[in-house]
């Protein structure tokens, strides 16, 4: 899937050192529109924040379903029982501002937005509240690229590198 990056006014990708600093001061993660299903990238996600040393408190937003993974599921970013650090969004990216507003009214500290999920709009309105942005990046895989789990959960890779191989 190809991602169009509009540029963002006042705001430029994390770098690795700045995602890796944002990983270690999240505490307590928000999931909006995980999924119930297993073959769903958000349950495969979900299942490696619970079960991995990622040690975040996760909690899950889905109105359409009671339970994930044994979890409860909240119908909204409100009616989480506190403010997570970090709004983990899967979600089409059509649907990011109205969540980057939801996270703004609850105070979250940043707005992270899936692997091939990109909103200008949403993106702004997160950044003009102070809050920390990534997009079009995945939580589990930066989360195991720095703290050496790539090989847990779906990615043997022995080795990172950018060389290619034939």
């Amino acid at each position: 899937m190809t991602v169009t990056h509009e540029s963002v006014p006042g705001w430029s990708e994390p770098s690795a050192a700045e995602r890796l600093a944002l990983l270690n001061r999240t505490k307590s993660v928000a999931m909006v529109g995980v999924s119930a299903n297993a073959a769903r990238p958000s349950n495969f996600v979900a299942t490696y924040l619970l079960s991995s040393s990622a040690d975040f408190q996760v909690y899950f937003v889905n109105p359409m379903v009671e339970e994930i993974l044994g979890q409860p599921c909240y119908a909204s970013l409100a009616e989480l029982p506190e403010v997570p650090d970090m709004v983990n969004v899967f979600r089409r990216s059509e649907d990011l501002p109205e969540v980057a507003e939801e996270a703004v009214a609850i105070g979250s500290q940043s707005f992270w937005a899936q692997l091939g999920l990109w909103n200008v709009e949403a993106a702004t309105t997160a950044i003009n509240a102070g809050m920390d942005v990534v997009m079009d990046r995945c939580l589990k895989i930066e989360h195991a690229r720095f703290h050496g789990g790539l090989h847990l959960a779906g990615f043997d890779t022995g080795v990172i590198d950018s060389r290619i191989r034939s």
